[in-house]
């Protein structure tokens, strides 16, 4: 079977998929159907179930494996489901997990070397304290951990993916103006999500948390945050200067921020973190579109579907 990232309009599929959600509704003309999202290591699809029983969504259980048969179609310049059929897999040995775990496109060793290469790079002893400090706390958590459900870096490694591709515009910033501190900016880069380790549960099909729910990752964060650099009994302005850049690194208090930003590295760290995240998106939206055609709306991109060039 192909990986859902190689499917093609027309495709017959039979094979086995992750189901991460499924809901029933009811045609005007009272049909009733399911709308599901499956999932494998290549990515997730929408599907519908046409002329649906409570059988079929009772076999449709988010975090299950299932045997589906189904057809490709092109909607809207992107892939879909049509399910013929759904199959219960008896033998729980005929499922490889890892097949239907998202992870990072980058091998992990290399971002261990990278992270590692960050951690001693600072020259600001107080920086490079708390940041070490930290991540060797939520260390195994942080190389593995998805940074969201399904909006940017939903993926194993998805934490450490985002928070070395900030790093490294983080870098590049410093570089080009040098009345930015470097350490804070690379240390807030690295270290602004770490909260999402507690946020969310189940790598292989992220959900939130209680905790996450009630109150969400930025909080989460500052209050684990303070309690470890509390005991490295730091006496600079270090500690509240990164507290902020945590705090603040949503960029606006709509967005879910508690503070605006008010340094200049809390300010770049939301526009790295923003730059970031949204090329996540835009990417995954055009991977699947035709040149010279358009993506559909993108509500995180204020609702705006943007064009694929053709090459030239």
């Amino acid at each position: 079977m192909k990986w859902i990232k190689d499917f093609v309009d027309g495709d017959r599929i039979i094979g086995q998929l992750l189901v991460t959600s499924a809901s029933k509704g009811v045609t005007e003309k009272g049909m009733a159907y399911i709308n599901v999202t499956f999932q494998d290591k290549s990515g997730t699809i929408e599907a519908k179930k046409w002329d649906a029983s409570d059988e079929d969504l009772s076999l449709l259980i988010p975090g299950s494996v299932v045997l589906v048969d189904a057809r490709v179609n092109l909607y809207k310049n992107v892939n879909q489901l049509k399910i013929q059929s759904i199959s219960k897999i008896d033998d729980i040995s005929e499922v490889d997990l890892s097949n239907f775990q998202r992870v990072s496109p980058l091998p992990l060793d290399e971002m261990k070397k990278r992270l590692d290469a960050y951690l001693n790079s600072f020259k600001d002893k107080d920086v490079e304290k708390i940041t070490k400090a930290v991540i060797a706390h939520f260390y195994d958590k942080y190389i593995t951990y998805p940074a969201a459900v399904k909006i940017h870096h939903e993926f194993g490694s998805g934490i450490l993916h985002h928070s070395l591709a900030m790093a490294d515009l983080a870098e590049d910033i410093a570089k080009r103006y040098p009345q930015v501190d470097r350490d804070l900016l690379v240390a807030g880069a690295l270290m602004h999500d770490i909260g999402k380790t507690i946020e969310y549960e189940n790598p292989l099909m992220p959900v939130q948390t209680v905790e996450g729910k009630l109150c969400g990752h930025i909080a989460i964060m500052y209050a684990e945050f303070k309690k470890i650099v509390d005991e490295l009994n730091i006496k600079s302005e270090v500690p509240i200067l990164l507290e902020h850049m945590i705090l603040a690194h949503h960029g606006k208090m709509e967005w879910g921020s508690p503070v605006n930003p008010a340094t200049r590295e809390a300010w770049l760290l939301s526009q790295i973190d923003l730059i970031d995240s949204h090329m996540m998106v835009l990417d995954k939206a055009l991977d699947p579109v035709k040149e010279g055609e358009f993506t559909p709306r993108l509500w995180v991109m204020d609702d705006v579907s943007f064009y694929k060039p053709k090459k030239r």
